[in-house]
């Protein structure tokens, strides 16, 4: 009986660890930046370092569930304006340029800087795979402590009338109080997916 007790505990231990590893995994870090914004404006990571910390939210013109967050992102921005946190838009589509990036800011009126990554490496260091996931980073230590979706209003071909989880909002939270997002709990963002220039 003791035996199959330990042996059942270190089962579990076993369990937490390699769920422990797969969520330090998913969750990397940025790599330091130099990009160009959509007004043509460069922007650095070292130029954050007094923010608590950076939201990151993963732009693509044109993309339907993208287009749909950005009001939302843009609320959230507001409801948070009085804290020191940056709000960015990072934009690693292949088919997107500054012209119609651009056109999309103007449409959304979106008056903080949306990055173009270019040659995808920012994209790449953090683990992107879609568009309207976002991302809270400390611009210090370059860790990430959140991806993930904004809510759970918006999924593939669906919409919900009331949204009931509210991951940004809540992770923003906990941060904030110096906690840790459980990531177990956080769905897989729904957007388009990014395609990478092949390596």
């Amino acid at each position: 009986m003791r035996k199959t007790l330990t042996i059942v505990l270190a089962a579990a231990l076993s369990m937490l660890s390699l769920m422990a590893q797969a969520q330090d995994s998913f969750l990397k870090s940025i790599k330091d930046f130099n990009l160009v914004d959509h007004n043509g404006v460069s922007h650095t990571l070292k130029e954050y370092e007094d923010r608590d910390f950076i939201v990151m939210y993963i732009h693509g013109s044109g993309c339907p569930i993208a287009r749909l967050s950005v009001p939302t992102y843009l609320s959230i921005q507001q409801e948070y304006a009085d804290k020191n946190i940056e709000f960015l838009m990072l934009n690693s589509f292949i088919q997107d340029d500054i012209p119609r990036i651009q056109k999309e800011a103007e449409e959304f009126k979106i008056t903080f800087p949306i990055l173009k990554d270019a040659d995808q490496s920012i994209a790449r260091s953090m683990g992107v795979e879609r568009t309207a996931e976002v991302f809270i980073i400390d611009p210090r230590t370059r860790e990430i402590h959140f991806r993930g979706p904004i809510n759970d209003q918006l999924g593939y071909e669906t919409q919900r009338l009331h949204v009931t989880n509210h991951y940004l909002r809540d992770a923003l939270e906990t941060v904030m109080a110096g906690g840790k997002v459980d990531m177990n709990n956080i769905p897989d963002a729904k957007g388009c997916l990014v395609g990478f220039f092949l390596s």
